[in-house]
């Protein structure tokens, strides 16, 4: 495994800002992980871990220690417990892991086709579109432990799964290095479709007609497409850290005042609990942020509101700024607090 030195890091993220890597590594299998964990530790250097770079704001200044690459790569497929079992290593590209798993015929993921990125991030964020988070499939996750050099194996349940959050960015962020992850998905299985947008894409279909997992695939990566939420080169409107905001999630006081004081209109969704999750686009709309919003090198997508986009040129400062703004102006409207969903690398 080779060390590299000063290795720009904006062209390895999908909104492509950020500085230089001060040290650059690529590991491809579990020994270079620890190969690289022990030489940054010998250093008494930081470290951080780049999957797809899909989620992802570096800092002008760049990263002071080791930016270590994962790119384990491969898929094993096997049968557990009536399940059919998708095994992928952290480096695998995600979407090529949901084409498969809809060639297999297997359901549990088709409504998250078009997330970019890779599977070892999957776990970290409890990644979710259109009806569907990896947490309803993930068996288990495979991981290095920083604590004590250990391989590990975490059931569904050690990981703590909840909206958009796990132990690996709470309670245990830092201390794990994911390496594999498995999906246990069901063969033959039909697709999920509960989400608005896929509803309305299939009315037009008779009530006794059920779309397959590959045209549920194709309509996800469609919709996707018209909101500029999947990576297409050349497509500014696409050249951001995906969706920068999580939909909030009220309790029913909370939802009743908040859509008292955006005058009773407040697209939201059923969640867990009697809660409800509220649309992070439409409070950043109506904060004043309309799609195509632009301040300087840096804007909304044309497409969907809630993407920061990079218009050419942009710095993270620049970023930092528009989200600060967007914040504090849904923060005074109607007295939310947007929280961001992009990890933030070397800032202060």
């Amino acid at each position: 495994m080779q060390i590299l030195e000063h290795v720009p890091l904006a062209p390895m993220t999908t909104l492509k800002v950020g500085g230089a890597a001060r040290y650059f590594a690529t590991a491809v299998t579990a020994a270079d992980v620890r190969q690289a964990v022990d030489w940054a530790k010998s250093r008494q250097l930081p470290l951080f871990v780049l999957g797809g770079g899909s989620n992802l704001v570096i800092a002008d200044t760049g990263f002071p220690g080791l930016v270590l690459n994962i790119g384990i790569s491969g898929v094993e497929r096997l049968s557990e417990n009536g399940k059919q079992v998708l095994e992928a290593g952290a480096g695998v590209a995600w979407d090529a892991l949901v084409a498969q798993a809809v060639a297999a015929d297997c359901a549990g993921l088709e409504c998250m086709s078009g997330i970019p990125g890779t599977v070892g991030g999957t776990p970290v964020q409890n990644v979710g579109a259109y009806g569907q988070e990896v947490s309803e499939t993930i068996a288990e996750v495979q991981v290095l432990d920083l604590r004590d050099g250990q391989l590990r194996s975490l059931c569904n349940e050690a990981c703590g799964f909840a909206y958009r959050s796990s132990i690996f960015n709470t309670g245990e962020r830092g201390r794990y290095i994911i390496l594999k992850v498995a999906y246990a998905l069901e063969a033959g299985g039909e697709p999920t479709i509960q989400y608005r947008d896929l509803k309305a894409y299939f009315a037009s279909l008779p009530a006794t007609t059920r779309p397959t997992l590959a045209e549920v695939r194709e309509a996800v990566r469609k919709i996707r497409l018209s909101k500029a939420m999947l990576i297409v080169e050349g497509d500014e409107d696409s050249r951001s850290a995906g969706s920068f905001f999580r939909n909030p999630v009220l309790d029913a006081a909370e939802y009743e005042r908040v859509a008292a004081s955006a005058g009773g209109t407040l697209p939201s969704y059923p969640a867990p609990g009697g809660h409800f999750k509220i649309s992070a686009a439409w409070l950043v709309e109506h904060a004043g942020f309309h799609k195509g919003y632009t301040r300087g090198h840096v804007g909304l997508s044309r497409k969907h509101a809630l993407a920061i986009v990079n218009r050419g040129g942009a710095t993270a400062a620049e970023v930092i700024a528009l989200q600060d703004e967007i914040r504090r102006a849904v923060q005074e409207k109607v007295g939310v607090a947007l929280v961001p969903e992009p990890v933030f690398v070397g800032f202060e």
